[in-house]
């Protein structure tokens, strides 16, 4: 039996996305389902369309270079933003195919975690970012470091999420995230 490389690209149980320069080449139609849009909408176009802000684009987009540029692969989960505005968590892997150059030509996949963690309260860019790394499980410094901040102004951030999310400490705060509180 020949493989139809293309029928398992579109039929894939997750989203994924051929990129160039951090443009959309090609999805499959679990993506435009995810993302509430058409595949004509999303080709030729930056990922900045489906993230919350431009900032977050720009800044995950640094970070991530390094980490393809060493392993040629990266993965996290992060705050992603439908076409309707609607923000969701996204568990989001990709793979550079170049890692000299690694925006030059990538492999991504998307999972919405939406069902096992919603988005309860409305975060800025650099919330979503801490919130995304309590998940992770990283302390404040770890945080920090990740981001290019001080610890003390993770701190600044980690108490604003507990405040918007009514949670009594960063255990129950980390609860609340992933939808169980």
């Amino acid at each position: 039996m020949e493989l139809d490389y293309r029928l398992a690209f579109e039929m894939a149980p997750v989203g994924l996305v051929i990129s160039r320069n951090r443009i959309m080449v090609d999805c499959n139609q679990r993506v435009c389902e995810m993302f509430g849009t058409s595949r004509e909408l999303l080709v030729g176009q930056s990922f900045l369309l489906l993230y919350p802000s431009a900032d977050e684009y720009e800044r995950q987009g640094a970070r991530m270079a390094p980490i393809l540029n060493a392993k040629g692969f990266y993965s996290d989960n992060r705050i992603m933003k439908r076409a309707n505005g609607e923000t969701f968590w996204c568990h989001v892997t990709g793979r550079a195919l170049d890692r000299s150059n690694p925006h030059a030509s990538g492999i991504w996949s998307f999972e919405d975690l939406s069902q096992q963690r919603p988005v309860k309260a409305e975060l800025t860019g650099r919330e979503r970012e801490v919130a995304a790394r309590l998940l992770d499980g990283l302390t404040s410094k770890e945080i920090g470091r990740a981001l290019g901040i001080s610890h003390r102004t993770v701190e600044i951030y980690r108490a604003r999420l507990i405040r918007k999310y009514g949670a009594n400490t960063t255990a129950d705060l980390v609860h609340k995230l992933v939808g169980a509180g």
